[in-house]
């Protein structure tokens, strides 16, 4: 008996147990509604990280112009003017252009997809002798063009729905980018104070640990949205005059446009923008469809190899599979926003593990195996 745990707990032992579990399970009936609170604050928790990504994005320019006496507010007021004339005077120089572009291009669809069940009705054709039950009525009897069509529409709605959906419509979503702008000019403004007094909430020594961390977070969340805004935009004229020069020209502008659109969405992008450019090259026979799935190949492979390890590079220090899961998850609960905000996001709390537990951790493995080590060799008494 006298070997028996059980014999010698004492009676306040037992109480610290039933006291400790009484106080998880008080923490856990606490979390719940604040996870409930946090989902019915999901439209502001939004604007928040919106806000935080494009603060990190215009950071570095803003602290440029500190080192020559510029105010910091003025820094960022200057920055936020730039863009957005240049935004203004971009659109008014390509926008008709693009509109009229993507009308056309909204029409061709239909008359693509027709094409393209015909080229495979005529393909099978060619290797059989007899059409009592064809390619062409095969499809008309399985898939409605049509309403294949209007299953894109709907799903592509959906969404848009999906991604302005926390915002409470179309007029919600152009209020909450102002309110981004504006709050993320005031994170940039008064950033290290912003930082300090919420690190300082944090007992001792998280505060100084995050508080150092704040910066190279900072750094990795905004170089992963100015390094994809970069290589969309590249990626884009790269496609308008590739497919200007392969007889689409009618159509490059806008389908450059879609191309640089869906390429700030990672992995997922390049596909979507291809569909549009291969749809519409079916009808011009011969081998138009084939350069332009080369061109759009040739693209994808100078993104991955080239311009993202150049532009993007070491700011994103996620595994691409851990970067494509952002993605879906992220388009899976806030659509198309979701997609672009949550894998910067997912790049900077790459920051806080290695830093505060992965490097930590390799360190103290590695001195528990030196210490192992010394250890066994001051143990070793050689024989006398």
């Amino acid at each position: 008996m006298a070997n028996d745990p059980w014999a010698e707990t004492s009676p306040n032992d037992a109480s610290q147990r039933v006291t400790i579990s009484v106080s998880s399970v008080l923490l856990l009936i606490a979390v719940i509604p604040l996870l409930v609170l946090l989902w019915q604050l999901k439209s502001l928790l939004l604007l928040v990280m919106i806000s935080v990504v494009l603060a990190c994005s215009i950071a570095p320019v803003v602290d440029w112009a500190e080192q020559y006496r510029v105010p910091r507010w003025l820094g960022v007021v200057l920055v936020y003017l730039t863009l957005i004339s240049a935004l203004v005077v971009l659109g008014l120089l390509i926008g008709p252009t693009v509109f009229e572009q993507l009308e056309r291009l909204i029409r061709r669809v239909p008359v693509s997809l027709r094409g393209l069940l015909n080229e495979a009705d005529a393909w099978l054709t060619a290797f059989t002798d007899t059409r009592s039950f064809t390619t062409n009525e095969l499809f008309t009897q399985l898939i409605d063009v049509q309403s294949l069509i209007s299953w894109t529409i709907k799903s592509s709605q959906q969404l848009l729905v999906r991604s302005y959906g926390v915002t409470a419509g179309i007029l919600g979503g152009v209020l909450s980018l102002v309110l981004a702008l504006f709050v993320s000019g005031y994170m940039v403004a008064d950033s290290r104070t912003l930082v300090k007094n919420l690190t300082r909430l944090l007992p001792s020594p998280w505060d100084e640990r995050l508080l150092a961390q704040a910066p190279p977070m900072g750094q990795r969340i905004g170089g992963y949205l100015r390094g994809r805004f970069m290589v969309s935009a590249l990626l884009s004229i790269a496609t308008t005059v590739g497919l200007s020069l392969l007889g689409l020209k009618d159509l490059a502008v806008g389908l450059g446009a879609i191309a640089g659109v869906t390429n700030l969405i990672p992995f997922l992008g390049p596909i979507l923008g291809a569909v549009p450019a291969l749809l519409v090259a079916i009808p011009q026979g011969g081998w138009t469809f084939w350069w332009v799935l080369l061109l759009y190949v040739v693209a994808q492979n100078l993104e991955t190899y080239i311009l993202d390890p150049l532009l993007v590079g070491s700011s994103v220090g996620v595994h691409p599979l851990y970067q494509l899961l952002a993605v879906l998850g992220g388009a899976q609960v806030l659509g198309i926003i979701g997609a672009l905000i949550v894998p910067p996001w997912i790049a900077g709390g790459a920051v806080l593990l290695e830093n505060l537990y992965l490097r930590p951790k390799l360190i103290t493995e590695r001195r528990q195996r030196r210490n192992g080590i010394l250890t066994g060799l001051t143990s070793f008494q050689p024989d006398s």
